[in-house]
This record gives C-alpha cells, sequence and structure tokens, in this order.
C-alpha cells in the first residue's frame, strides 16, 4: 500500500497544471475552483468593450468607499478575473478584517486565497463561509478543490459527497470528484466520474478537459483527442490537441524513469 501511495504522488504533482493548460490552452489565467470547475471563475469582464477602463471605474469606485463591502466584494472578484491575483487577496483581507462575520466577503476570499495558491489557509476561510446546518454546495467543493491541491484526496472526496447530496449529479462537482480520482492514479473511477458529469454538461471544456485526460492517460488517445477538439475551430482544436499530447508525453517520461 505505501508504494502504490507514492506513486499517486508523482501525478499529483503535475496534473493539475497540466489540466489549467489543457482545459484553456494557456490564455487565462484561472484559479483552482475553475481547474476542478467547483465555481464560477471565468473573466468577468469578458465581452465587454474596454475591460480595462470597466476596472478603472471599479477602482475608483473602491478608493472612494474603502469600507464598503459590496464594492470590495466586487473589485476582489474584477481583480480575479484579470489575474491580479495577490492584489485581490490584499483588497478582500482588508474587507474581511472590517466585516468578520459576512459570509459573502469570507466565500471571496476563500476564492481569492485559492487563487493565489494559499491552499490551507483558502480551505480555512471557506469553512467559514457557511456553516453546518446551512451548507453551501459550491463552497463544499471549493474546500474539496483545496484539499485535492494540498494532497488530501480522500478527504476532498469526502466534500465532494457532501456537495453531491444538496446537488446530486451536478457535473462541476462531479468535474472536481473525477479530478480528484485522476490524482490517486484511480483513473477507471476518473473516467466513470467524469463521464457522469460530460452526460450532464457537454458545454463544459473544463470537463472535456479531464475527461479527455483520463483517457489519454490510459491510453486511449484517439479518444480523447476527438473529445478535446469537439466544437472548436480549426486552430483552437490543434492547440489543445497539442497540449494534451504535451502533457501525455510528459506522464510518459516520469513513468520511463
Amino acid at each position: 500500500m505505501p508504494k502504490r501511495l507514492s506513486r499517486a504522488s508523482a501525478p499529483a504533482k503535475f496534473l493539475l497544471p497540466a489540466l489549467l493548460v489543457l482545459a484553456l490552452g494557456g490564455c487565462q489565467t484561472v484559479g483552482v475552483e475553475d481547474v476542478t470547475g467547483a465555481l464560477g471563475g471565468k473573466s468577468e469582464t469578458a465581452g465587454k468593450a474596454d475591460p480595462k477602463s470597466d476596472m478603472d471605474v471599479l477602482r475608483e469606485r473602491y478608493r472612494a468607499k474603502p469600507g464598503d463591502p459590496n464594492l470590495a466584494l466586487e473589485y476582489g472578484k474584477a481583480l480575479r478575473a484579470s489575474g491580479q491575483r495577490a492584489q485581490a487577496v490584499a483588497v478582500l483581507e482588508q474587507a474581511v478584517l472590517g466585516h468578520p462575520s459576512n459570509k459573502a466577503l469570507l466565500a471571496g476570499y476563500g476564492r481569492a486565497l485559492a487563487d493565489n495558491g494559499n491552499f490551507q489557509q483558502a480551505f480555512d476561510v471557506l469553512g467559514r463561509s457557511h456553516s453546518p446546518e446551512d451548507p453551501d454546495w459550491r463552497i463544499l467543493s471549493a474546500q474539496g478543490a483545496a484539499l485535492d491541491q494540498l494532497g488530501r484526496n480522500e478527504e476532498a472526496q469526502q466534500y465532494y459527497a457532501a456537495a453531491l447530496k444538496i446537488v446530486p449529479d451536478e457535473p462541476t462537482v462531479l468535474s472536481n470528484l473525477g479530478l480528484s480520482y485522476m490524482l490517486q492514479n484511480n483513473l477507471s473511477k476518473a473516467e466513470q466520474v467524469l463521464g457522469r458529469a460530460y452526460q450532464r454538461n457537454q458545454n463544459d471544456a473544463r470537463v472535456r478537459a479531464n475527461l479527455a485526460l483520463v483517457l489519454g492517460l490510459q491510453g486511449r488517445e484517439a479518444e480523447a483527442e476527438i473529445l478535446v477538439k469537439a466544437d472548436l475551430p480549426p486552430d483552437q482544436a490543434a492547440a489543445k490537441v497539442a497540449a494534451l499530447r504535451q502533457v501525455l508525453a510528459k506522464k510518459q517520461q516520469r513513468a520511463d524513469k
């Protein structure tokens, strides 16, 4: 048993960053919840004519009323979406100091901490943003994602199970759970769970990326490439396939050592 655990630790060290490349093509910045699909973290300025101008306006509003928790939360989300992770942590930390019982702020602060790589602190803060009497499945799933980043996969799976009791077959939680199994090298279980997530939402690129990777890791590269290329323009499809092949090549190199 110890030997198996030691083998499982190697994939955990490279699969999470690899999933970032595969799911998003390296063109966006995302946080832990985006890797695993637990919480919405896509750019909140996407599709707007001038995101920089919007950010400037929001910054000035925040500076005029730095004690406003709603403004702080909105500004922190915008900073996260634009990849300014350390600044988002600073803004939300200051807001939480002034409003320590504001659960929405705590949730935003926890997400920002996870984005910034502070996974243990993120887990602790997220735990303060809801209660056992009133659990939030999104927060439970995000806590699981933070535990997976810490290598505590079995604990993470308990949080996903709790979330799924609230929202059975929720694809974002299933995607997290499948990734957790993947990190343990339990590829058959990962495929089963990610397949369920894919059936529930075939349009989520992160779910498709996770499922494609687990197929590729089992030597089923052709199936994986078909999945990765689904509904994408030729140039984007080629980039996703190249990213998948790069991830699988790195896995093989580690296996050969």
